[in-house]
């Protein structure tokens, strides 16, 4: 029996009936625009996801095969990272040149064309080449084009909502289950493709979603009213030099950074200074105005915006293990049968589309009745449930140490429990942290913050790579109990201990940070 093949056909078909379920039971309690973005991010997602879903297996089975498995799985690692670093560092980009100069629309539209195009670029690689080169640079055309779309689709989601409307919470998670869906359909069809009959495909089906999202999001502009345009759009037309305009010399500009990113990806340890230096940059503007704010309560929510950053790192350093480390440990000790290792990727995603509903119903219900926890309690649970998650990976880890050198393998029902957890931690945080940047942060920086607020994940990124450098065996002499028991050493260390200290922190601080958020639910 082809489970995969199986699991891809229902995950399908189950989508086919709960979207319109979702919509129908929603369509009265929210704006129609929610719906377009919706499903603009659905398939950009689809996209995303799709490509992830395999990435670090193509790269430590193909491009890096070369060389010694460990080796291989520590390049993969730190690329994955780095690539991963810069595809949340460039919102930051982004979503200043939404605020300042294209507006939401025509950022959304370019970055979307660039996804789709960086897509295009990988699949005929890995058909063709298998170009290291070539790779860099599909890659970094994607990080660009990201950074265009990333923050600036739920920057406009928040121009919907009034900042204390209680609806927004459940509009942002309600979006965010629009985010897994197509992060649920990616690894079942991308991965598929991919692991099963070439890599090639799966890079071809996520450029194909790209461009389904590009086209839903463009077809309905007339959803959107009035919003989202350029804050100045005749300054557009102005030439500023060499008979250029505005639009112009910000498309040039991102198509000269490509070969930059491309770099960068690539040498690694340029990225981890860059991003360091670009942090300390962005997060001491914001706490410099948060400083000297006039409107002391301004400065104060965005000096709670500071604190969330850091523990949403955290968060994120253990949960992107999903795509690097946690997918080496599914595709070796992992007991799968004939499913592709990619496939259980879409675990996480399926979880939070029969979940998102029942947080979204929970966070209304609790704000009706005046006992909604404030974000940062539900960023202390978020971290209280990922690491319980990775307790849980330790100890199906521990319970086939013993034997894996014979052939044994980890039940799955660990790392499907596992991911179970995680999604719940992911529900109290992620959709959460997206709605809160749009209440604390002031009007005339929105963009600019919400780019800062995906910095976050950047540096997660760049930690988790660290992580799975650790992991990664030290060489080819290396027995399977020895790796296994590397990635138990590194899950328990990380996962649970600092973890669950973070959380600790959090818990004590979370009075002060709600006196700083006046109001801010």
């Amino acid at each position: 029996m082809d489970i995969g093949l199986i699991s891809l056909i229902v995950g399908w078909a189950f989508v086919l009936v709960w979207v319109p379920l979702v919509v129908l039971s929603q369509r009265k309690t929210h704006p129609k625009a929610l719906f377009t973005l919706f499903f603009a991010e659905l398939w950009e997602r689809f996209s995303f996801y799709g490509m992830r879903s395999f990435l670090v297996l193509y790269m430590t089975k193909v491009l890096f095969d070369q060389i010694e498995q460990g080796q291989a799985d520590a390049r993969a690692y730190g690329i994955y990272g780095a690539f991963n670093a810069l595809l949340y560092a460039a919102p930051v980009i982004g979503g200043m040149i939404a605020d300042k100069i294209l507006g939401f629309r025509r950022t959304i539209v370019i970055g979307g064309i660039a996804m789709a195009a960086a897509q295009f670029i990988l699949a005929f690689n890995a058909w063709q080449l298998n170009s290291e080169t070539l790779f860099f640079t599909g890659l970094g055309v994607l990080a660009v084009g990201n950074g265009f779309f990333k923050p600036n689709i739920s920057s406009f989601l928040g121009t919907f909502y009034d900042k204390n409307d209680p609806r927004k919470d459940g509009a942002f998670t309600i979006f965010y289950m629009g985010i897994n869906i197509g992060a649920f359909l990616s690894p079942l069809t991308c991965a598929f493709l991919a692991e099963r009959y070439d890599w090639s495909l799966g890079f071809l089906a996520a450029g194909l979603g790209m461009v389904l999202g590009v086209v839903v999001f463009w077809k309905n502009m007339s959803m959107y009213e009035d919003k989202g345009n350029p804050p100045n759009p005749a300054s557009l037309k102005d030439v500023i030099f060499a008979g250029m305009t505005k639009q112009s010399i910000v498309i040039l500009g991102a198509l000269i950074s490509i070969p930059l990113f491309a770099l960068l990806i690539d040498f690694e340890e340029v990225t981890d200074i860059i991003l360091i230096l670009s942090g300390i940059a962005v997060l001491g503007y914001i706490l410099v105005n948060a400083l000297k704010d006039n409107n002391r309560e301004d400065g104060q929510r965005m000096l709670v915006f500071l604190t969330l950053f850091f523990f949403h790192m955290i968060f994120w350093t253990l949960f992107e293990q999903a795509g690097g480390s946690l997918n080496i440990l599914a595709d070796r000790f992992v007991d799968r049968g004939n499913v592709p290792a990619g496939q259980f990727q879409s675990l996480n995603a399926l979880f939070i589309m029969l979940l998102a509903p029942v947080f979204s119903w929970i966070w209304l219900s609790l704000s009706k009745s005046g006992k909604e926890p404030r974000t940062p309690m539900k960023f202390f649970y978020g971290l209280v449930q990922i690491a319980l998650g990775f307790w849980v990976m330790v100890i199906g880890a521990k319970s086939v140490m013993a034997g894996v050198n014979s052939g044994a393998l980890i039940p799955v029902i660990y790392l499907v429990i596992m991911y179970l957890l995680h999604t719940t931690g992911e529900l109290s945080i992620s959709p959460v942290g997206l709605s809160v940047v749009t209440k604390l942060a002031p009007a005339k920086m929105v963009g600019f913050v919400m780019g800062a607020w995906f910095l976050s994940i950047a540096f997660a990124h760049k930690i988790a790579a660290q992580l799975g450098k650790i992991i990664a065996s030290p060489g080819e002499g290396t027995d399977a109990a020895t790796a296994l028991g590397a990635f138990a050493d590194v899950y328990m260390t990380w996962g649970v201990y600092v973890t669950l200290g973070a959380a600790a922190v959090l818990f004590f601080l979370s009075p002060i940070l709600k006196k700083w958020m006046h109001g801010i639910q």
